[in-house]
């Protein structure tokens, strides 16, 4: 009988698994810019950053200063497809830190979607 993984652990790289978490999630190496807030009772904390991977359960992203796993986090993140070839999109996705080393942050994606980025691009405005 095969033993199941540690939820939210991940493999290491080069088997024929690499590039998941043991999740079953795909990671891709994404490199796209970022904008974050975090969502707080007492503070409304934003930053800039760049994604540098995802998959569907998660996004690991460059941050401008530190962030606490637990904290709740919303990004928009540039998404490199247009909606009909001419309206730049966003993908707005809304989750909690589970992860943090030296400037980078990882957020389990709790929901999603995608958005127009309008006049205002990435930012909270």
């Amino acid at each position: 009988m095969m033993r199941r993984p540690r939820r939210g652990t991940e493999t290491q790289t080069g088997g024929p698994r690499a590039g998941r978490t043991r999740r079953g999630a795909m990671r891709f190496p994404i490199e796209q810019p970022v904008c974050y807030k975090v969502i707080s009772r007492h503070s409304m904390a934003t930053g800039h950053g760049k994604t540098l991977n995802m998959s569907s359960a998660g996004v690991l992203f460059t941050t401008e200063s530190p962030l606490a796993p637990g904290e709740r986090v919303e990004l928009a993140v540039h998404w490199p497809a247009q909606l009909d070839h001419k309206h730049p999109l966003k993908l707005v996705a809304r989750g909690r830190v589970v992860r943090v080393a030296d400037s980078a942050a990882a957020i389990v994606v709790e929901n999603h979607e995608f958005r127009t980025q309008g006049a205002n691009g990435l930012n909270w405005r």
